[in-house]
């Protein structure tokens, strides 16, 4: 008799123990579903995030990179006829609109000259320079284009900014040499971009990369027109 109770009880405890694991493989499955997917898409997304935020950010410098070139061969122009770079963009703008190259020649040439110590003709060699005539800036910087008169703008789709541009004179071994400097910041080219992955662009120290928090053209304390960016978006700017 007890043999058989004991045998009923195991079959209740079997039972109730087969029960319990059903109902909660029931919960357990769904749950477990719902972990695999949300890691899965944790791991697509640590390795797809990195290479979306490096396509956008390498099409939008070289936007950015193609404005500056731009403002930067403004500026040469500006400093190779009025000796000094635009303060300002307004400025700048309005003298690509109006401002004229003259066009010159060098030659050398030579003469004979009474020399008074020696007492003869000696003779003296000179370098003669020809006015051949005047060539527009805007015609020679950007053809047919008016884009010039956009340059300040930061084109960005939804950012409504201008670079942020400068101009001085600095001493240089006792030479007063003009500078300029032209820059916007990463934060601004890419406002809508993660920002984790943003703070570690803005840390950049690299030869093929766009080094610090900001894409700069020119220095106040060098002098120099070139800028912080890797050659490799030149020649795609070329291309």
């Amino acid at each position: 008799m007890f043999y058989v109770r004991t045998q009923r009880m195991k079959k209740i405890v079997n039972l109730v123990a087969s029960k319990s694991y059903v109902d909660m493989k029931k919960i357990l499955l769904p749950v477990l579903w719902i972990l695999i997917v949300f890691f899965s898409y944790k791991l697509y997304n640590s390795i797809y995030e990195p290479i979306q935020f490096n396509k956008v950010k390498t099409e939008r410098y070289a936007d950015v990179i193609r404005s500056l070139k731009d403002i930067g061969n403004a500026q040469v122009a500006h400093k190779s006829v009025t000796g000094i770079y635009a303060q300002d963009f307004k400025s700048l703008v309005e003298f690509v609109d109006s401002a004229q190259y003259i066009l010159t020649e060098k030659r050398d040439s030579s003469y004979l000259e009474y020399d008074r110590v020696y007492r003869i003709d000696m003779l003296r060699e000179v370098q003669i320079v020809d006015t051949l005539g005047f060539a527009s800036v805007k015609d020679s910087l950007f053809g047919d284009s008016d884009h010039y008169k956009n340059m300040a703008q930061v084109p960005i789709k939804d950012v409504d900014t201008t670079f942020s541009m400068k101009a001085d004179v600095i001493d240089k071994n006792g030479y007063q040499v003009p500078v300029f400097e032209v820059r916007v910041s990463k934060d601004i080219v890419l406002h809508d971009q993660d920002a984790y992955l943003l703070e570690q662009e803005k840390a950049t120290i690299s030869v093929d990369g766009v080094n610090g928090p900001a894409i700069v053209l020119g220095s106040l304390s060098e002098v120099s027109t070139n800028g912080n960016w890797p050659t490799i978006y030149d020649a795609g700017i070329q291309e």
